[in-house]
């Protein structure tokens, strides 16, 4: 007779998930390493009650937001290369909607999280209780659902039994290096309190292997075949080379055959700075270096990248006639796109597949071509010293010269976090990575709120790191509340928070539109209704104080070095606060080297628009199809 143990649902969602463990390389580890919650009458007398039955097999972590909590997760995930992960428990109504921003955030990214929204009774003698959403043409339909388009695995525990394939399914989507995201169990409140007689099989510690694919011997062929025939190649490196841990790999390949690697934001890093083959960002937020290379490649070899509409240009960055992609992936649809040919495998297992079948000294760029991409990056070095350089040392700072004083002070340890504004682009084209996770940018769902609390995740995966959340007042005002959370727990991030009264990127773009830059800046409104009045007298520095967190106000250049060096050697939360420009005026960095399509007003009155149009009719007219 099968051994069973009476527990609830809740509790044995708990004890099984505290034994399971992912291993790659002979590395295991455990796959949930701790659960955040925000609790509600959804949750509580269930995962709640749970968490404090398992307190010393769970972790807990107490969050103020919920999209914040799947934010701090996710942090954890990528800094933790996908081999670990944290689960996150909500109550019904808005605590599980509150999760749609973190969960699309996480899918699109391929980062694992496991969702835990309660859910309305599924028994239903109760309906309908506090906050359902009751929907007249389905009785089996809960907010929850709204969950299903951004979740690689949603499920419903509407019975006590189905926990079992359901968990293990989860545990399966969470661990795929194709398939991982958000994960989503949705738990009836009434069926998290019930008890069951579970099979002691369920709780027996559980390995879920993380496969490095091999290439295929054909595809491989034709990749060597396709590498040989090329005179100008171009690597870009995307996320999948962070992913499959496949740097040193690709620094290897990019030496022996001297071709020239660009990355995108997700792959920045993959090789450091100061390689003799790294080029830089490419695309709209890249180098002039690095475009111009693609612009003339007539074999563009993608590591593990989606190839984005940033990463492309929308379409117009790679000109050369009869171009050819050559699409290293884990995942067949990554790999297929651009009517590239596919390489479909592990990033890592796959680079070193093609070093081998290349052999030793078989493939090499001429002299002339890697003369010419170093002369270019020198020539871009030089433009980055300008953008950092400060003249007047006792004058209010631009935005690259933030970024150049922390370059000034960081090495290899640190950890950046950015997701969103003007800095996205600014660290693409700027910043110099030192180490193959320093940079960590969010910019699958460029998601405002992200950065803080993906720091706190940061941290607890690094906590011997310093680790930077770099903000600006816009993406602040959307989600400080993890501040909180930091000082409660002791979690000692840091927060460059840069002041500048408004959307800067937006505004930057709205200008390039047309749109006059409507709405997107932090002011009083003017007696013609647009905001164009004075500056709000927000003091943002003041409220991360209420909150906890220590505070360093920068006025000047001066007073900026010296206050990122004191936090840097802090040990609590701590802000650097600084004004830099206002929303209205340009960052300083250079202006975008590709092109990025966002349509424009086809008919309109005002010149600005009017003129807005015909450029972009321009660059339509260049776009082209890769068949």
């Amino acid at each position: 007779m099968t051994s069973t143990t009476r527990l609830t649902v809740a509790q044995a969602l708990v004890r099984f998930l505290s034994v399971q463990y992912t291993e790659r390389d002979g590395v295991r580890r455990r796959l949930i390493d701790a659960t955040w919650g925000i609790f509600g009458h959804g949750n509580v007398a269930g995962l709640g009650q749970a968490l404090i039955e398992y307190a010393d097999d769970m972790p807990y972590h107490q969050g103020r937001n919920e999209q914040s909590m799947v934010h701090a997760a996710v942090g954890y995930a990528r800094q933790s290369n996908r081999l670990a992960a944290h689960a996150v428990t909500t109550s019904i109504g808005p605590g599980a909607t509150n999760l749609v921003t973190g969960a699309a955030l996480a899918t699109i990214n391929h980062l694992p999280v496991l969702l835990l929204p309660g859910d309305t009774f599924a028994t239903r003698v109760a309906d309908p209780v506090l906050q359902q959403l009751e929907v007249p043409y389905a009785g089996d339909v809960s907010v929850n659902d709204c969950l299903r388009p951004v979740s690689k695995y949603f499920d419903r525990i509407t019975r006590p039994e189905a926990l079992i394939p359901a968990a293990l399914n989860a545990m399966r989507v969470l661990a795929d290096p194709v398939e991982t995201g958000a994960v989503t169990l949705a738990l009836p409140q009434d069926v998290q309190a019930e008890a069951y007689d579970w099979p002691d099989e369920f709780f027996a510690e559980r390995t879920w292997y993380v496969r490095r694919p091999a290439a295929d011997p054909a595809e491989l062929a034709e990749a060597v075949r396709a590498v040989r025939e090329a005179k100008r190649p171009l690597i870009i490196a995307g996320g999948g080379v962070h992913h499959s841990r496949a740097e040193a790999v690709l620094a290897e390949f990019a030496s022996a055959t001297g071709i020239p690697v660009a990355s995108t934001q997700a792959g920045k890093g993959s090789l450091n700075h100061d390689h003799p083959q790294d080029v830089g960002g490419i695309g709209h937020t890249g180098t002039a270096t690095a475009d111009e290379l693609a612009r003339l490649a007539d074999l563009v070899i993608g590591i593990g990248t989606r190839y984005t509409d940033f990463t492309t240009g929308s379409h117009t960055l790679f000109e050369r006639p009869g171009v050819r992609f050559l699409n290293l992936n884990i995942g067949a649809y990554d790999g297929h796109k651009l009517a590239g040919q596919p390489l479909i495998a592990d990033a890592r297992s796959g680079l070193t597949a093609l070093a081998r079948e290349l052999g030793p000294d078989a493939y090499r760029v001429t002299p002339s071509y890697i003369a010419e991409y170093r002369e270019d990056k020198e020539r871009w070095e030089q433009r980055v010293d300008a953008c950092y350089e400060a003249e007047e040392p006792d004058v209010r700072p631009t935005q690259p010269q933030v970024l150049g004083a922390l370059d000034e002070i960081v090495d290899e340890s640190d950890i950046l976090i950015n997701a969103a504004g003007s800095l996205p682009g600014d660290l693409h084209k700027l910043w110099r990575t030192r180490s193959f996770d320093q940079y960590h940018l969010e910019y699958g769902y460029s998601c405002m709120g992200y950065e803080i609390p993906a720091a706190i995740g940061v941290k607890l995966a690094a906590p011997d790191r310093p680790v930077w959340a770099l903000v600006g007042d816009g993406t602040y005002l959307m989600m400080p509340t993890e501040i909180v959370t930091a000082v409660q727990e002791g979690i000692a991030i840091k927060v460059v928070l840069i002041q500048n009264h408004g959307y800067a990127s937006i505004g930057g773009l709205s200008e390039s539109v047309g749109g006059e830059r409507f709405g997107t800046a932090y002011r009083h409104q003017a007696d013609d209704g647009t905001y164009t009045g004075a500056p709000l007298p927000v003091d943002l520095a003041a409220n991360a104080a209420s909150l906890g967190m220590r505070v360093l106000r920068a006025k000047t250049v001066s007073d900026l070095r010296e206050a990122l060096a004191v936090a840097r050697g802090a040990d609590t939360p701590t802000c650097v606060y600084v004004e830099t420009e206002t929303a209205d005026t340009v960052s300083g960095a250079p202006p975008a080297q590709a092109w990025w399509d966002v349509p424009v007003a086809a008919t309109a009155t005002r010149s600005s628009a009017v003129k807005a149009r015909e450029l972009y009719e321009r660059h339509v007219s260049t776009r082209r199809r890769h068949l």
